[in-house]
């Protein structure tokens, strides 16, 4: 029995399609509870971030106890002891970080000591695993004809590329949640402002847009409810709204933040700030997809010429081609006969 015969087979063909659905099955169920896990550590991390501003704004108020209290359980959650001891006893905060490195964390969703102690250590620790890792393959697994020296240069130079890869993951977490925001952000503005016309004050529209817009994009509903938050336990609203577009980094949300800090300052009409940042931003989302649609076109020119033109040219040419070198080839083949 050959290949062919076994696939045109109908016992193999349900075997095959049994397989595929019992895996599409499986897929289906599991990404829900990877889905659903994650969403729960989210919240957790929320709830955390929570309960560390209610405890400073308690210390504000009673004298400090609180806030120890606070910083003390959430370092335990979040910080391991090995981080925290290396990144002390080699003052990493003062190699690595900067003032933007607070806002950086922030934008790619850490927040919180823990994770920037974790990230200080990463930068340490990953140059050198990433140098152990390439001598011990170019001088013991597979050392060649090369040199000594030219062995340890490629280690050397694999540990210095190694140096930006806690960045460069970094920046990549960052463009993914800064994308999920953006996406979601003028949905959001449209019902921000349903629910201020509606008679909402800001902390009730923070919240019930931050549970409505969680289907949409998790990430945008965990900035809402963390500022939330805010709102209610932080003693100046325009703190809470700058912290907002700085957490984000994106200029849309900074923007619409500016003016409702602006009409919180002034008194003027909330609604109206959002009814004009919400028509913006639905104008934004248009020019942007005419703009994917305008690139489209330069796009498809490379795989065009590659990949359609030569098939549509040997379609249009190879009868002519056949009739034209086969006319001799077949009047010979006849003569000789």
């Amino acid at each position: 029995m050959n290949f062919v015969e076994l696939l045109t087979q109908r016992e193999f063909l349900i075997s095959v399609l049994a397989a595929v659905s019992a895996a599409a099955v499986v897929f289906t169920f599991g990404s829900s509870f990877i889905v659903k896990s994650e969403m729960r550590d989210r919240i957790k991390r929320v709830a955390l971030e929570r309960e560390k501003m209610r405890a400073e704004e308690m210390a504000r108020l009673r004298g400090g106890v609180a806030a120890t209290e606070g910083r003390g359980i959430r370092r335990s959650a979040e910080t391991r002891t090995y981080m925290k001891n290396v990144v002390e006893r080699f003052d990493l905060k003062k190699a690595f970080q900067d003032d933007a490195t607070v806002d950086k964390l922030a934008m790619a969703g850490f927040r919180g000591q823990g994770h920037l102690t974790t990230f200080l250590f990463m930068r340490f620790a990953t140059p050198l695993v990433v140098f152990a890792v390439a001598a011990l393959y170019v001088l013991v697994l597979s050392p060649g004809e090369r040199p000594l020296y030219l062995n340890l240069a490629y280690a050397i130079g694999a540990g210095l590329l190694g140096v930006y890869l806690p960045s460069l993951l970094l920046k990549n977490t960052t463009t993914k949640r800064q994308a999920s925001i953006k996406k979601a952000w003028p949905d959001c503005l449209d019902l921000m402002l349903l629910c201020v016309e509606a008679g909402m004050s800001m902390e009730h529209a923070f919240k019930r847009v931050a549970k409505e817009i969680g289907a949409q994009s998790v990430e945008l509903a965990e900035e809402l409810t963390l500022t939330t938050a805010e709102l209610a336990f932080l003693e100046d609203r325009g703190r809470a709204y700058d912290n907002l577009g700085r957490r984000t980094g994106l200029d849309g949300v900074k923007s619409v933040m500016t003016a409702l800090i602006q009409a919180d300052r002034y008194g003027t009409s909330v609604g109206q700030a959002l009814r004009v940042m919400a028509e913006e931003g639905r104008e934004g989302r248009m020019m942007e997809a005419e703009k994917k649609a305008a690139s489209l076109p330069p796009k498809l020119t490379v795989p065009l010429i590659l990949f359609f033109l030569p098939v549509l040219f040997i379609v249009i040419m190879a009868p002519a081609m056949i009739k034209v070198f086969g006319g001799p080839v077949a009047g010979v083949m006849g003569g000789g006969g």
